[in-house]
């Protein structure tokens, strides 16, 4: 018999079998972080599916096949750079292009395309809604109408009508869809219409608290808009509503029924449009080429009023980027010095109206400013009634003023910091050499500060070419000019005029406000390319 030998083990066996635990737990902890890895990857892909089903939902009911196509593309494609194994950079980058397409590259593109239509008040929709809200509009009630029993119906916050006939046939519809039979209609003992399946009926109480969008509800007797309406006073009977607007789909007219008038529809402008010139109003939205641009410049009313705000956005955009240049390029000098003391506690002051929110400076000066009881006329003037926000130069120069102080902290901050980049050795060479400060500066420390804040400088201008908030809220663009075609004032800039043209008052102008853009869009294009280039130059000097 022979006796087993034990099994001689050494001192590495424990560091392996050690090595192997650690091993085994670090792929237990990589599989169980990627498996919640993926179960987060199908989370986020759920939902970002979810909105795209949503989105394809609605455009497909509106018939939008082209950005519906987009849409589609965009999902499959993210779907598979996810799902992949690989495409690692990718997976990092379609975040970003997605978010560029939208919010940079689509809003460019539809704003230019834009500037091309009548995009605007009386022209936003299509042709067929023009002629829907045409006849409509002009519907009066029938003075014999038979009158229909009524049940208004809700379904996810639309509301609809339930209309029992003098016939008593039940029909269904509302202000997309015209009336058409039911034969499923919840009924009384009458035979009238008071319920239908998937739809909530309203009760009294319902109908009181929603009587404006109740009454002012137009349901269709059919697809002819001709045909006319019904509409409810009181939500429990529905009478016949005729236009005095009659279309003609063939001829492509429109016939006001008490004058006789015949307006025909106009390509060119998107309305309906008499002999004498009359247009109907709402139209439609057409391409209409370069007239917004032709306008822009070829009309006086409105090319005059361009030209002088042009200037003044060049005029303000200049000073104000000479002004706090200039002030702030001072006091950095001032407090660079090191014998100076208190300087870091003088630094913080200087920097405090540029901690301030810009549009809450602008509202407080605006009231400081205030002739009548302004802290400035009031207090530093005595009394006096001085028109800074009302007279055409005083505004300017409070705008200016203002400005200045908003933004002479950034000029401080950033020339203070090229000023500390200067080697001290080129001042005191030229101290040596028997230079005196105002040659020190001159020759060597401004063009240095030049070619190190030159691109900040370009950055400043084009931000006051397009600084909306110091105007809007300071003058709002005021004084008005009574003359001009388009809404505008003495201080309105280019950027607050296309404001004003496409958001302000009873007739908005997308499509000129659009043209105006682009022109914005050239403009600081143009002066940026050429002073880059001059910063260029200036950097191959020193």
């Amino acid at each position: 018999m022979t006796t087993p030998v034990p099994r001689q083990t050494s001192d590495a066996e424990p560091v392996r079998q050690s090595k192997r635990l650690r091993q085994a737990a670090r792929m237990a902890e990589a599989a169980s972080v990627g498996v919640k890895t993926l179960l987060l990857k199908i989370l986020l892909l759920g939902i970002v599916d979810a909105i795209s089903v949503y989105a394809l939902f609605v455009l497909f009911l509106k018939q939008d096949w082209v950005v519906f196509g987009l849409v589609l593309f965009v999902t499959a494609v993210v779907n598979w750079i996810y799902f992949s194994r690989q495409k690692l950079p990718a997976k990092y980058l379609t975040p970003g292009l997605i978010f560029l397409l939208i919010f940079q590259i689509f809003v460019v593109g539809y704003s230019g395309y834009i500037a091309f239509t009548n995009y605007g008040t009386g022209h936003n929709s299509t042709k067929e809604d023009a002629v829907n809200a045409l006849i409509v509009g002009s519907q009066q009630r029938v003075p014999d109408s038979a009158t229909y029993d009524l049940t208004v119906l809700d379904q996810l916050g639309a509301y609809s009508f339930l209309v029992t006939d003098p016939d008593g046939d039940i029909s269904v519809g509302n202000a997309e869809t015209p009336l058409h039979r039911v034969n499923d209609a919840e009924t009384d003992a009458a035979g009238t219409g008071i319920g239908l399946p998937g739809y909530t009926t309203l009760n009294f109480n319902d109908i009181v608290n929603n009587q404006e969008a109740i009454a002012a509800l137009s349901v269709p007797l059919s697809d002819d808009p001709n045909d006319g309406t019904l509409r409810t006073p009181d939500g429990s009977s529905a009478y016949l509503y005729l236009s005095d607007l009659v279309y003609d789909a063939s001829a492509d007219t429109m016939t006001n029924a008490t004058t006789d008038v015949v307006y025909t529809a106009d390509p060119r402008s998107g309305a309906f449009t008499a002999e004498n010139g009359e247009e109907l109003r709402p139209g439609w939205k057409v391409e209409v080429g370069f007239d917004n641009f032709v306008t822009a410049f070829g009309t006086e009313a409105i090319r005059g009023p361009l030209i002088s705000v042009t200037l003044w956005t060049f005029a303000f955009a200049f000073l104000a980027v000479a002004t706090t240049f200039a002030l702030g390029m001072a006091l950095a000098l001032v407090f660079n010095n090191m014998r100076m003391r208190g300087r870091n506690v003088y630094r913080v002051i200087m920097i405090l109206p540029y901690a301030f929110p810009a549009f809450l400076s602008a509202l407080v000066w605006a009231g400081m400013l205030n002739p009548q009881f302004g802290f400035v006329n009031q207090v530093l003037f005595g009394g006096a009634e001085i028109p800074w926000l009302t007279n055409e130069w005083l505004a300017k120069f409070s705008i200016l003023f203002v400005n200045l102080w908003l933004g002479f902290p950034y000029m401080f901050l950033v020339t203070t910091g090229a000023l500390q980049s200067i080697p001290d050795e080129l001042q005191e060479a030229a101290t040596v050499d028997g230079a005196k400060p105002w040659q020190v500066f001159r020759l060597i420390k401004l063009p240095l500060l030049l070619v190190s804040v030159a691109p900040l400088l370009i950055a400043s201008f084009a931000f006051n070419f397009n600084n909306f908030n110091l105007i809007y809220f300071l003058t709002n663009g005021g004084p008005r000019d009574a003359t001009a075609g388009v809404n505008v004032g003495a201080t309105d800039i280019l950027i607050s005029m296309v404001y004003k043209v496409a958001f302000v008052g009873a007739n908005r102008d997308y499509g000129l406000a659009s043209a105006f853009s682009i022109i914005i869009f050239i403009l600081v294009a143009v002066i940026s390319i050429i002073s880059f280039r001059q910063t260029k130059a200036l950097e191959e000097l020193n």
